[in-house]
């Protein structure tokens, strides 16, 4: 079903999120004036004019976030921590507003954009008690001669570098431990989806983070004021999520200056439901896995591996819970299904979708562009797959569920992990000890058994291959902004005792 109501952000909801660069605690235009316009993907109304800053702003963002970084790092953890549990607490109690205006500029309905405030905002707290258990180590060496002891100090000034498709979440996934660290930051938004990070920066100010500490550039000049941070040897670490291509672009870059890099890229996850399976508990499992955020995760199940017995079934099934999801303005609160982010995007799925089936996929449902205004495609289910589709090796970001039958577990291991990526993978079956096998032999950095989502605040987020490097979230998320440094002190040598 489509929704033909089309509601609006209150005025209210955009006219309180600023929409300057956020430069040494001080809310200013771009250098020379100029602005970019952001959008509503459900309508195409523009919804505000933000700064666009360009290579001068962007040093000067720079330049703050250096200022600040000693005095920052010399902070008290407990002080750091409870910046952060304030900004939790703030989120929080906005929740209703920052999913308001996270759907307005990004499109995902209401009731998902809730749930990503109240994941975003659990980044918070977990840094704020992390802040405090920033550990080293005291030991002697071999001979006696010396004691070691091991410090962990914050890395330095960092580039952020958050998509559209999470724009709180991923904001909070990298800011809470760079914070709790005692790290200073110039983080960019993507330009679709500004105003949730120009959100968030403003109740972190109001949570007390000093002014400096985190330095926020809206830019459609990404290359030149980006290139411009990685180049000067002053920011010492970048964490980016984003595509592959541009991760790799980074790498480059960071490597002239030897950047602590994290980089959480591409997916194209396989969800291998065996024969066994519970297919009720599969067709849940891929309904969470496909259909988060309307298919735009990087997590997102686009290659579903299922054992012939029970392929028909399944996909039929599948089908016929995505049919019943209604689409429309992620506004409206009976939408469970929202537009894609622009027209680029969709006409990518359009493409996908139109090539699998020349290639004798059957799809199910959906399929084809809807009327109207916006960027939605509908929740699509293909059947028969082919493996030579380009679906196979291309990472859709779209409501799109192509089925694959396969025959044994060595075949589909091998088509799992045909891949570049390695970011997340899916296993559904009632036998522990295949569960467990099947997992271990998938390249990936998560797996998801009988599960269809993963992420969580606790745990370290991150991939393998062509996904990434380094984790995000859990115990080690913090690691990522943390240096070790050893001291070596004489030791005073006693008399050692007799044979």
């Amino acid at each position: 079903m489509t929704s033909t109501t089309v509601p609006a952000p209150s005025a209210a909801t955009i006219a309180a999120i600023p929409t300057g660069l956020f430069i040494g605690g001080t809310w200013r235009d771009a250098a020379d004036g100029s602005v970019f316009d952001v959008e509503n993907p459900a309508t195409g109304e523009v919804l505000a004019a933000v700064a666009d800053a360009g290579p001068d702003d962007g040093d000067d963002a720079l330049a703050a976030a250096v200022t600040a970084q000693a005095p920052w790092a010399r902070t008290a953890p407990r002080f750091r921590g409870e910046i952060l549990r304030r900004a939790y607490d703030l989120v929080m109690a906005r929740q209703d507003w920052l999913a308001e205006v996270m759907t307005s500029e990004m499109g995902k309905p209401l009731a998902e954009a809730r749930g990503e405030v109240a994941y975003a905002a659990e980044f918070l707290r977990w840094f704020s008690e992390e802040a405090v258990r920033i550990s080293g180590d005291h030991t002697t060496t071999g001979d006696g001669s010396n004691r070691i002891i091991v410090t962990r100090e914050p890395v330095g000034p960092c580039v952020l570098i958050t998509p559209w498709n999470f724009p709180l979440a991923m904001g909070t996934r990298k800011i809470a431990p760079a914070v709790a660290a005692g790290c200073t930051m110039v983080l960019k938004p993507a330009p679709q989806t500004p105003l949730t990070s120009l959100a968030l920066a403003a109740l972190l100010q109001e949570a007390g983070l000093p002014d400096g500490v985190l330095n926020v550039v809206n830019t459609t000049d990404a290359a030149t004021v980006v290139g411009r941070w990685m180049a000067s040897g002053k920011a010492r670490k970048v964490s980016f999520t984003g595509s592959t291509a541009v991760g790799k672009l980074l790498l480059r870059q960071a490597a002239d200056t030897v950047m602590r890099s994290s980089m959480e890229l591409g997916g194209n996850a396989p969800f291998i439901v065996c024969a066994d399976a519970d297919i009720d508990v599969a067709v849940d499992g891929a309904m969470a896995a496909k259909m988060r955020n309307m298919g735009e995760a990087c997590t997102a199940a686009n290659r579903m591996y299922v054992h012939r017995d029970i392929a028909a079934a399944f996909s039929r099934r599948l089908a016929d819970r995505m049919a019943t999801l209604r689409m429309g303005n992620g506004l409206d609160s009976a939408t469970q299904v929202g537009p894609l982010i622009d027209a680029a995007g969709r006409d990518k799925v359009q493409r996908l979708v139109d090539d699998a089936r020349q290639r004798g996929a059957t799809a199910l449902t959906g399929g084809q562009l809807p009327d109207g205004p916006g960027y939605f495609y509908p929740p699509t289910v293909l059947a028969n797959v082919s493996p030579e589709s380009e679906l196979m090796t291309t990472e859709v970001f779209g409501p799109v569920a192509p089925v694959i039958p396969f025959d044994d577990e060595d075949e589909v291991i091998a088509r799992a992990n045909d891949t570049e990526w390695g970011l997340v993978g899916y296993v559904f079956t009632q036998d522990i000890d295949r569960a467990f096998d099947l997992s271990e032999r998938l390249e990936v950095g998560m797996v998801g058994i009988n599960n269809g989502v993963v992420s969580n605040p606790a745990a370290p987020f991150g991939g393998v291959k062509q996904s990434g490097l380094g984790r995000e979230g859990g115990k080690v998320g913090i690691d990522e902004f943390l240096e070790y440094k050893y001291l070596s002190v004489p030791r005073r040598q006693g008399k050692l005792p007799a044979a």
